[in-house]
């Protein structure tokens, strides 16, 4: 794939037969926006960031422990943390999370999903583990159904993936997956102010 908008576009020619639904694009940032930014145009539907981040183990903060959303929370507790550890860490993870979001929508809400179908998108997949999470974080809130499209995913998170959700997409799924960036031309790291006009001009197309 050239970049990631080349790949959004290939992943909406999948996605049309959703264009009559009432849905919802949600895009992990940084370099999902650009990817969920092509999926909305094509759709006509809004483009939202999906706020979560991963939880480290005290002793390694790389191996994942749960995840954190503005509203809710996974956590194993089968790898043997102490409560104490994870409050914290949910506590500042949330804090995190609500300067990125600020810094993106100001004091916007976040968009309701609701009965509605979401478009889970990233701009690829090594392990999983964190878009996991932000599957069973976004069922608390209900949605119609969620559907998971990526350009490019390692086999074993795909399969994961496809048994958590209504339906899953990848353009490309090799069996010899070292990087995500391996799959693009173009791979610069996506800048905060693409990510604020990407948002800016297709959240709130639809109001008047």
């Amino acid at each position: 794939m050239k970049n990631r908008e080349e790949a959004g576009q290939k992943l909406s020619e999948k996605l049309l037969k959703y264009k009559g639904e009432e849905g919802i694009v949600m895009a992990v940032p940084r370099g999902g926006v650009p990817v969920g930014y092509e999926i909305s145009r094509q759709l006509d539907w809004p483009l939202d960031i999906v706020m979560v981040k991963k939880i480290g183990h005290p002793t390694n903060k790389e191996f994942a422990i749960g995840a954190v959303s503005f509203n809710g929370q996974v956590i194993n507790h089968e790898a043997g943390v102490p409560s104490d550890y994870i409050d914290t860490e949910v506590a500042r993870v949330r804090n995190e999370l609500n300067n990125q979001y600020h810094k993106y929508m100001d004091d916007k809400e976040p968009l309701t999903i609701t009965g509605k179908t979401v478009i889970l998108t990233d701009d690829g997949v090594a392990t999983g583990q964190t878009l996991l999470a932000t599957v069973e974080l976004l069922k608390k809130d209900k949605p119609a159904k969620i559907i998971v499209a990526v350009p490019a995913s390692s086999p074993d998170a795909m399969q994961k993936i496809e048994e958590q959700v209504e339906e899953a997409i990848c353009l490309t799924c090799p069996q010899e997956f070292n990087s995500v960036g391996e799959f693009y031309q173009d791979f610069e790291q996506v800048t905060d102010e693409e990510v604020l006009n990407k948002l800016h001009d297709r959240r709130y197309h639809e109001e008047p």
